[in-house]
């Protein structure tokens, strides 16, 4: 799922080529991604982008009325897992290869597509701003919060840090992705739980926080600003632990470890963040019972056998 380094890489990218520009048509190639009624859709139309702004996850375009009878409606756009955005020339085409929808321009159509047979994608039209405030989940702003609100946004409820970052309840814009890249920089176990963490840990996980949002927005907002971000995706090269299951942690060398639930997973390195615990997640718990391994070492040993 796109994050917040990623949905602002984006917004970099649209900036130039949709703000100040007339939206000329919206084009729909499945009936499922329009998740709203009223207004209709084509209100929008001929309307002039006057801004870009994110709420979380999602992309909304602010599309101001052009008389004094016309309420300003807001365009707003959320990728889920499989979403990602496309620069095309004008009218491109919509439909085959998982392409949703394309917003049309003079200059270019912003066409959606969707990876995934489960279509999560979704796109709402609103009118007037109030309306904006039912897709706004409550988390705050990781880079603009103090180190006492992130603090406090954390240890609200008690749940495993993990969950706690991924919750958008509580920060706004971090994934499995970030929060994996977040947890390892803070030498943090994922798996700790919120209401346990000493003053220190929360000041060092408010810092690794901070020091990895702002890393990824430099690394990808640069080259955002002259091309179109094509290649967005939750594996990037220079990530610590995402998507490196079995690889070596770039800090001690060892294989990095995950945790898989649900659809999701946690990555990290048991040297550098559980002290060479191995956690278990639900599935291998129920499978080995007492047999799950619980150091590297006795890893390592089971592998020799």
């Amino acid at each position: 799922m796109p994050e917040l380094p990623d949905i602002l890489a984006y917004l970099t990218a649209l900036e130039p080529r949709v703000v100040g520009k007339t939206l000329e048509s919206v084009r729909l190639g499945s009936p499922f991604l329009l998740r709203s009624v009223s207004p209709p859709l084509s209100s929008a139309e001929g309307r002039r982008v006057a801004g870009l702004e994110r709420i979380g996850k999602r992309i909304v375009f602010a599309l101001p009325g052009a008389g004094a009878g016309d309420g300003d409606l807001f365009l707003v756009l959320h990728l889920m897992v499989a979403g990602r955005l496309h620069w095309r020339k004008p009218g491109a085409r919509v439909g085959g290869r998982g392409a949703l929808a394309a917003l049309d321009f003079a200059d270019g159509s912003l066409v959606l597509s969707e990876a995934s047979t489960k279509k999560r994608a979704s796109l709402h039209l609103v009118s007037g701003r109030p309306a904006l405030a039912e897709f706004d989940r409550g988390g705050i702003e990781p880079l603009e919060a103090s180190e006492d609100a992130f603090r406090r946004a954390l240890q609200r409820e008690n749940h495993t840090l993990k969950r706690a970052l991924t919750d958008p309840r509580l920060f706004s814009g971090i994934g499995n992705a970030y929060s994996d890249e977040i947890l390892h920089r803070a030498r943090l176990s994922p798996a700790k739980w919120t209401q346990r963490l000493s003053d220190h840990e929360a000041s060092r996980l408010h810092a690794s926080t901070v020091s990895v949002l702002e890393e990824w927005n430099a690394r990808l907002g640069g080259p955002a600003r002259s091309t179109f971000p094509e290649k967005v995706t939750a594996f990037r090269e220079g990530m610590a632990v995402h998507g490196r299951y079995g690889k070596p942690c770039p800090d001690c060398g060892s294989p990095v470890q995950r945790i898989v639930y649900a659809e999701n997973e946690a990555n990290y390195c048991a040297v550098c963040q559980t002290e060479g615990r191995l956690l278990a997640d639900r599935a291998m718990s129920r499978l080995m019972h007492g047999d799950w391994p619980k150091t590297l070492e006795e890893l390592e040993e089971r592998k020799r056998q």
